[in-house]
């Protein structure tokens, strides 16, 4: 028996395959959360963050260094709070410290 294989889209995966469907809702709603952000943030501070993890009502940001993270945990108050106001449930947001050397 011989099988054909035959490239399919990454949407027509996340449709047929109900986890991949999950991630994709998941990364997308991290990203649309860091877009809502973005304009909270200090100018300096914004190519440091990235969109991380979504586990319940509790988000992750990435951030490289240190010194990025203690300004922003100084600003997570706020951040969750205009997440809540744009309708996110968002009860916590963590900081996950990134090393610069990829």
């Amino acid at each position: 028996m011989h099988r054909r294989h035959h490239a399919i889209s990454l949407q027509q995966a996340a449709t047929e395959a109900p986890t991949l469907a999950q991630l994709v809702t998941l990364t997308r709603d991290s990203s649309a959360r860091l877009q809502a952000i973005t304009p909270l943030l200090p100018p300096g501070l914004r190519a440091l963050v990235q969109a991380g993890p979504i586990d319940g009502s509790s988000w992750c940001l990435l951030v490289q260094g240190n010194a990025g993270a203690a300004k922003l945990r100084q600003l997570l108050p706020a951040l969750a709070a205009h997440l809540r106001s744009k309708g996110w449930d968002v009860a916590s947001i963590r900081i996950k410290v990134q090393s610069g050397g990829y």
